[in-house]
């Protein structure tokens, strides 16, 4: 009896789909995660093969860029507005710069070989390339 509760729980569960690293299909940069985590703390200007990366992110409150900053970046919502607050103050870096839904994102990216974003996996069409996943 407690197996089938359990085994009816489990099935009932939802389940999430992961959240992708996003740059143009015409990209060859040969990005990692780590590259990705200095570009969106402002320590990388450019990708891999020197071209420059335009990160872009959501605007506060989104559950997306929530776990991004978490999972990816290592920061809360708290913290990375004032570490972005501090680079601003002292001219050592601008922010990326905030969309508002991902159809905006996926049409940045995809019009703009410079740029990088995030969006759930299940958004992801052949206009962008997944360049890692969390």
């Amino acid at each position: 009896m407690k197996f089938i509760i359990a085994l009816c729980l489990f099935l009932s569960a939802p389940v999430f789909a992961g959240t992708a690293i996003i740059i143009n299909s015409s990209n060859t940069s040969g990005i990692d995660l780590e590259m990705v985590k200095r570009i969106y703390l402002g320590k990388a200007k450019a990708f891999p093969d020197g071209s420059r990366a335009i990160p872009l992110t959501f605007e506060q409150g989104n559950g997306l860029r929530d776990t991004f900053n978490k999972d990816v970046l290592g920061k809360s919502e708290s913290q990375y507005s004032a570490f972005w607050s501090k680079l601003v103050f002292t001219g050592r870096g601008t922010p990326p710069e905030m969309i508002a839904s991902e159809e905006e994102m996926l049409t940045l990216v995809a019009n703009n070989p410079n740029t990088i974003g995030f969006v759930d996996e299940s958004k992801v069409n052949e206009t962008v390339k997944v360049v890692g996943t969390f």
